[in-house]
């Protein structure tokens, strides 16, 4: 091989090299600024928590506070506030989500894994129920609660007044995210194979029992995505909340509905509470998808 070639290969080396690192450098340089995209609202809402109400005038938002500005005291009377109504938000979501991953699952298998006639037009409506709008149904939803269920005065010798709350905000909860597990669970079941299904049948083994041996054991992943959608859905929403409990003196009083209020005063509002306040209450979420991470990727994969 001639010097020529040689060299004319060495330089063809260099460019293929050198355009490689040029795109890998603008590729790192992209995910940083995205991580400092998405991390700078964080960065400056823990940096308000932590000021004290000299230092938050004084310094900018996206700035920490000298030693003299710094203060927990924010964090301690959030918690303290938020407490209750932390405890609230748990009575009632832990039970509506699992309600409805569990009558979703039993949903979408039956509309899905099961022949029967008319099943299309009962799956358009579970598909309609998806697209109603929560401030649709606030008037009959106060109504229905109110007027004609009535819990706390039919269930007043088994139940307080708080738990009757409670119990009306895991029921509407329920029903109003049936609809969407019942459409992520058939996503997953449209994929299984019909053969296992019919192996199955063909054995004896009834309706209930190839939901219960077959289709239940795959169905883990799925569980984790819409539990980790479900209780994020639920946890954060207001509306509801805000309808039936009506009041953050409430006993029943959501931790959505009492952060509305957090930090409200006739001098102003206080932004190193209300973000302190924020980040106790975004912490379950958080905790929830650290824990199911690994199965709500594998579900995501299904």
């Amino acid at each position: 091989m001639s010097e020529r070639s040689v060299s004319a290969g060495e330089e063809t080396g260099d460019e293929t090299t050198t355009g490689f690192d040029l795109r890998r450098i603008g590729l790192y340089a992209t995910m940083l600024a995205l991580v400092v995209f998405y991390l700078l609202p964080i960065e400056s809402g823990l940096v308000t928590s932590i000021k004290t109400s000299e230092a938050l005038i004084n310094t900018q938002p996206f700035a920490p506070p000298g030693p003299a500005g710094v203060t927990f005291e924010k964090w301690q009377f959030a918690f303290e506030t938020l407490w209750s109504g932390m405890i609230n938000s748990m009575l009632f979501t832990i039970p509506a989500t699992l309600l409805c991953a569990v009558f979703g699952s039993m949903a979408a298998y039956g509309l899905t894994l099961v022949d029967w006639r008319g099943q299309v037009a009962v799956f358009t409506l579970f598909i309609a129920g998806i697209f109603i709008p929560y401030q649709a149904v606030i008037v009959p939803l106060t109504q229905f609660w109110s007027q004609y269920a009535m819990l706390d005065v039919r269930l007043g010798l088994i139940l307080s007044d708080r738990a009757a709350t409670l119990l009306e905000l895991v029921i509407t909860h329920t029903a109003y995210g049936i609809p969407i597990c019942t459409l992520l669970f058939r996503s997953q079941y449209k994929t299984m194979s019909w053969e296992m299904i019919e192996a199955a049948r063909l054995d004896g083994a009834t309706v209930w029992r190839i939901y219960r041996r077959i289709v239940l054991p795959l169905s883990i992943p799925m569980f984790a995505v819409v539990f980790i959608f479900q209780f994020t859905q639920i946890w954060n929403e207001f509306l509801f909340s805000l309808t039936i409990i009506g009041s953050v003196s409430d006993p029943a009083a959501s931790a959505t509905l009492i952060l509305s209020g957090l930090g409200e005063a006739l001098e102003g509002t206080d932004y190193p509470l209300r973000m302190a306040g924020a980040f106790i209450t975004a912490l379950p979420t958080l905790v929830v998808y650290v824990l199911f991470a690994d199965e709500f990727a594998e579900g995501v994969e299904v």
